[in-house]
């Protein structure tokens, strides 16, 4: 035998399994984009999307944090079938509009109507990030403004759930103004006396930070929220320094006095309820004796 034969590669048989590959149904599992943490979806759905092994809020579109908050799931909505159109003829954006409509199943990047949490009937508006990366258009910036008008004139509590990428920047200015309309419709309404609870949730960002979300009674937000306005990138650039590793989290945003609580998604409809509680009346169901 020669040297060079110790090192030469060698050929084996493969035995071909028996048992061919078992498929997994896709939807049935689900992976943890902060942990990695593999989970079945189910049991993902019943923890209300919180990872189980590291505590991440995933996501939840508008008509899941609705059947979660409301008392039964009952909810009255208002303006359903405005949505958005192209006021400017940006290049697309139409396209774009059916593409997010048909992924989402809604119209625009809000929800807005009212119901009942613990009792108390409250308007409630709802953003979801699955249409448009919860983007403010001007149909988003009138549905919230309309919410915000019937909760004054009904003398109810008004509660606004955000995520939101910032202004819609197929809408141009009409998409900016809408943090001047929804934040003096505010004006009025807590000028009366009117309780406004803001929730922030992954990721509340741009226009909508700078506006009605943070001009809340109380602003409360949930674990690991992304908050802020410019990102990250771009104020370390301008200010030419590093950032904190948690900076713009909903816990860093506690610490520096700009939210009054941070609520683990389990505890956020008795948080609500609390607060509602220490300002409003039950509506009285009237007795049938």
């Amino acid at each position: 035998m020669q040297i060079k034969d110790l090192f030469s590669k060698k050929k084996y048989a493969t035995i071909p399994t028996e048992r061919p590959k078992r498929e997994v149904p896709e939807g049935l599992m689900n992976k943890c984009s902060k942990c990695g943490n593999i989970q079945y979806s189910k049991e993902l759905e019943k923890n209300l999307k919180v990872c189980s092994s590291c505590g991440h809020h995933g996501r939840l579109n508008a008509r899941e944090r609705i059947a979660m908050t409301l008392d039964d799931g009952i909810f009255v909505e208002y303006d359903e079938m405005m949505e958005s159109v192209d006021p400017l003829d940006f290049p697309g954006y139409k396209t774009k509009l059916e593409q997010q409509k048909a992924k989402s199943n809604l119209r625009d990047s809000v929800v807005t109507g009212e119901g009942k949490i613990g009792g108390f009937p409250v308007v409630i508006a709802v953003m979801s990030f699955d249409f448009f990366t919860g983007s403010m258009g001007s149909v988003a910036g009138e549905k919230i403004t309309r919410a915000i008008e019937s909760a004054h004139l009904k003398k109810l509590p008004l509660i606004i759930f955000s995520t939101s990428s910032g202004a819609r920047m197929q809408e141009s200015i009409l998409s900016l103004m809408q943090m001047a309309k929804t934040s003096a419709a505010l004006s009025k309404f807590q000028g009366d006396g009117g309780l406004y609870i803001s929730v922030f949730t992954d990721p509340t960002t741009g226009g909508v930070s700078a506006s009605f979300a943070s001009l809340g009674d109380y602003n409360l937000a949930e674990p690991g929220a992304l908050i802020g306005f410019a990102g990250r990138i771009v104020i370390e650039q301008t200010i030419r320094q590093k950032l904190p590793d948690n900076f713009q989290t909903a816990e860093f945003n506690l610490q520096h006095g700009q939210l009054d609580k941070v609520v683990h998604r389990k505890d956020m409809r008795s948080t609500i309820t609390k607060l509602l509680d220490m300002h409003c009346e039950k509506e009285e169901v009237a007795s049938d004796e």
